[in-house]
């Protein structure tokens, strides 16, 4: 784990919060010249703590009105076929994350589609055709009421007490 201070981490949690901020505005909210907001982001960056910047959408805003949880197994689980599906799904833009998971499934992948027909299409005729997919199961959302929220850090904060 990198070393952080209290100043980074309440410039991480400023952040996760007001990604578009300036430099000059998370100094006025840490105590910190933009100079110093800008050397601190640039370590916490180039060490992977930062690991880029987006813009989050509402999905439904853009037409595409139906998230699926989906849980896949393989037929087999050599590196070559784990490897050629993991290409695979990158390729696929519908598929937003896709994690490794131990239990009844092998992955847990999130999709998006415009409306259920698109996502029984995106479905059988290519999540099903990727090679080594054995099985799959969709959890359609009903309704998101939480999404995307900042990583919690008072675990750190509480690290920080005990090292000082």
């Amino acid at each position: 784990m990198v070393e952080m201070d209290n100043f980074d981490l309440a410039l991480l949690d400023e952040l996760q919060r007001h990604g578009r901020a300036t430099h000059q505005q998370l100094g006025e909210r840490i105590p910190l010249s933009a100079s110093q907001i800008g050397r601190r982001l640039q370590r916490l960056e180039s060490v992977g703590v930062i690991d880029g910047y987006q813009v989050m959408l509402r999905p439904e805003a853009l037409g595409l009105g139906v998230i699926a949880f989906t849980s896949l197994k393989l037929k087999h689980h050599n590196d070559s076929s784990i490897e050629r599906f993991q290409q695979e799904i990158d390729s696929l833009p519908e598929v937003l994350e896709c994690h490794a998971v131990v239990g009844d499934a092998d992955y847990f992948l999130r999709i998006v589609a415009p409306d259920l027909n698109a996502l029984s299409e995106f479905v059988m005729k290519k999540l099903m055709r990727v090679p080594g997919v054995d099985s799959v199961r969709s959890n359609i959302v009903l309704k998101t009421f939480k999404r995307g929220g900042p990583l919690p850090l008072d675990h750190l904060h509480q690290s920080q007490g005990r090292q000082a």
